[in-house]
């Protein structure tokens, strides 16, 4: 290497030097080249940042029994019908699921995207369709193939466009949770990278039953848990998702911001009447019922299992009326912030009021190792629950019982720890 370093004209200790080995009156044409060229290309000079742009407060309208991949699709909807400096920069792309995905009516405000004008060819040929396919250089919405590997690509790409250019994106894709997988390369560099991005992964665990096993996920909870540069957030109700896409959509712009995976269901699921405190839904979890103090059990359940834990309280509250139902909404920021702060954390507070020795049973549509290490936090006794196999098809009661994730299976698993304790 020494001799290689001589023979390129590099001094000894000047290896790093951004022209070196170049004869001087080179180095001066480059140096001045590189200098006039932000200029020249119409581009921000330094690390100039985008204005941050304000986050809407829309006004929803939500039907009783709702998904949260139905919400999703509302809650773009009426971003594009609002409007503003927000949703112009907002721009979607998805492998062939756009529809699937709830992305419909979004594409239906804002079109395709094109470099040159394409007509709508159902509307030509007189072909009644829900969708509007017109595209523009104008259109937001980029379609892809089934092409998940693609997708992170294009998200990477888009993501960057502020460092890059100084103009400011804001783009989404959507996805089957369980083909995050296939472009598991192209992600972790797109986070590697710091591009800002929100992920969508739509339908997620085994609540699309009826496909099988090839449209059900276990694993990218952990994913999500473990990737650097990505947050994970799982709601179960439409009014915690609306809270953490305006939460995502500031923490895409913040210069230690990053970029959010948002797991959701399409598993409609009755919706609580309350006002929500955003704060809640986006700090990890809340207490949907507060615990007793000293209590000795609690049940910790996530996304679209919620429910199943509801009802297992319910039949349990009569016995034990200390129980309480902690509901996390982001397993990832809760175990992140315990990591940083342990002992002053989000979910040292939350589990404050339980007895030192209490007993948590924890459920998700998803391996049981995103919730288990909830034990860690106070040293109690765990019961995790969740998915550690899948491919059986059938209704979603059939599939939660065969899993043991039904409100059977939490009620058995409480029992059992208290008896244990």
């Amino acid at each position: 290497m020494a001799a290689f370093r001589r023979q390129q004209h590099i001094a000894e200790g000047a290896e790093w030097e951004k022209y070196a080995g170049l004869p001087q009156d080179a180095a001066r044409r480059l140096e001045a080249f590189t200098h006039d060229l932000p200029a020249k290309l119409g581009l921000p000079r330094g690390a100039n940042r985008a204005p941050v742009l304000a986050i809407p407060e829309l006004a929803l309208a939500m039907a009783e029994r709702v998904s949260t991949q139905e919400g999703f699709g509302r809650i773009l909807f009426e971003l594009a019908k609002f409007g503003g400096a927000l949703a112009e920069r907002v721009v979607t792309t998805s492998p062939d699921v756009t529809v699937s995905t709830n992305l419909g009516g979004w594409v239906n405000q804002v079109a395709l995207f094109a470099r040159a004008p394409h007509s709508d060819v159902f509307r030509d040929r007189k072909l009644p369709s829900l969708q509007r396919w017109s595209q523009s250089p104008q259109g937001r919405h980029i379609e892809l193939g089934i092409a998940e590997n693609n997708l992170f690509l294009l998200l990477a790409a888009l993501g960057l466009a502020e460092p890059l250019f100084g103009a400011r994106l804001l783009p989404l894709g959507t996805v089957y949770d369980p083909f995050i997988a296939r472009g598991l390369d192209a992600l972790n560099y797109a986070c590697y990278q710091n591009a800002r991005f929100l992920l969508v992964a739509t339908p997620s665990g085994i609540t699309l039953a009826p496909e099988g096993g090839a449209h059900q996920s276990a694993v990218t909870p952990l994913i999500g848990l473990g990737q650097p540069g990505l947050t994970m957030f799982e709601p179960a109700f439409v009014d915690e998702l609306h809270a953490v896409m305006a939460w995502a959509f500031e923490h895409l712009q913040l210069p230690d911001g990053g970029s959010v995976y948002l797991r959701l269901s399409t598993r409609a699921l009755e919706q609580p009447r309350r006002k929500l405190d955003p704060a809640l839904a986006t700090q990890g979890g809340y207490w949907l019922r507060p615990p007793g103090n000293y209590a000795p059990l609690a049940i910790v359940a996530c996304g679209a299992v919620v429910p199943e834990a509801i009802e297992a309280v319910a039949r349990l509250g009569a016995r034990h009326v200390q129980l309480g139902l902690l509901v996390v909404t982001s397993a990832d920021r809760l175990h992140r912030g315990w990591l940083e702060a342990p002992g002053r954390s989000v979910v040292d507070r939350l589990l404050l009021p339980l007895a030192r020795d209490a007993a948590l049973v924890t459920v998700t549509d998803g391996h049981p190792a995103l919730l288990s290490w909830l034990g860690a936090v106070r040293g109690g006794r765990i019961a995790p629950l969740g998915i550690r196999g899948f491919g059986q098809s059938g209704n979603i009661p059939a599939l939660y019982a065969a899993y043991g994730i039904d409100a059977d299976a939490i009620e058995k698993a409480a029992e059992e720890a208290l008896n244990r304790r």
